[in-house]
């Protein structure tokens, strides 16, 4: 399969042009080098990418304080009396920019403010809802207190089972098994134990006493054996 074509620079440019003309909105350059990839222009290319639009006065850039801002209208493009337009913003005082940025921001705010209004109409009917039959009265407050007394007797009725928990036939048949392993692995035990004996024995006949002596000192006396 082909590797897929980047592209080209004026597929660039157009791209980039899209993103002003869908929005008609202003941007910083770092919000507009997060979209960019989504119109696929990688965000390592975005700045001179939007540097050749500038330049070719498709795409208007101001400062307004410390922050340079870009944006155009798709009326701009190829408009040669648009383009004369952008210059003429570019000779005239900052404030005419700043006033368009107040007037977008005020629209998105207005538009937000309607949002959070239709939600909250919403919220409070749900609210509403949920309250329905569950209003005060006699018959709610005498469930509510049968309901906390189910709750404590089924706590209590935990807490007595937990005191039975060494009772339980689960619990003592674990407990049957556990005692069957360690009898099974204390024998094995013995059993290594004795054949260390052996070999001591035999390797070292001329220790014999001081063999004896060492089992005593580490428990291994007379009567140690297999367990029944």
């Amino acid at each position: 399969m082909s590797k897929k074509r980047g592209l080209s620079l004026e597929e660039k440019r157009e791209q980039m042009l899209q993103i002003f003309y869908e929005s008609q909105d202003f941007y910083l350059l770092k919000e507009l080098e997060k979209l960019g990839p989504k119109k696929g222009v990688i965000s390592q290319s975005v700045k001179d990418v939007v540097q050749s639009l500038v330049d070719d006065d498709l795409v208007l850039k101001d400062k307004i304080g410390t922050s340079v801002y870009f944006w155009s209208l798709p009326s701009c493009a190829g408009n040669q009396y648009c383009r004369l337009q952008i210059k003429y913003f570019r000779n005239q005082d900052k404030m005419h920019l700043g006033v368009l940025l107040l007037r977008n921001t005020y629209n998105k705010l207005e538009s937000d403010l309607s949002n959070s209004k239709k939600r909250y109409v919403e919220l409070v009917e749900h609210r509403d809802n949920l309250k329905r039959g569950r209003e005060d009265s006699e018959e709610r407050e005498s469930a509510l207190e049968e309901l906390k007394a189910v709750e404590l007797h089924h706590k209590k009725l935990k807490e007595e089972l937990a005191a039975y928990a060494d009772s339980d036939p689960a619990a003592v048949e674990a407990m049957k098994d556990a005692i069957d392993v360690a009898h099974s692995a204390a024998n094995r035990w013995t059993d290594n134990i004795f054949t260390l004996q052996q070999w001591c024995s035999t390797t070292f006949p001329q220790a014999k006493e001081q063999l004896e002596h060492m089992y005593r000192e580490v428990g291994i006396t007379e009567d140690f054996e297999y367990l029944q």
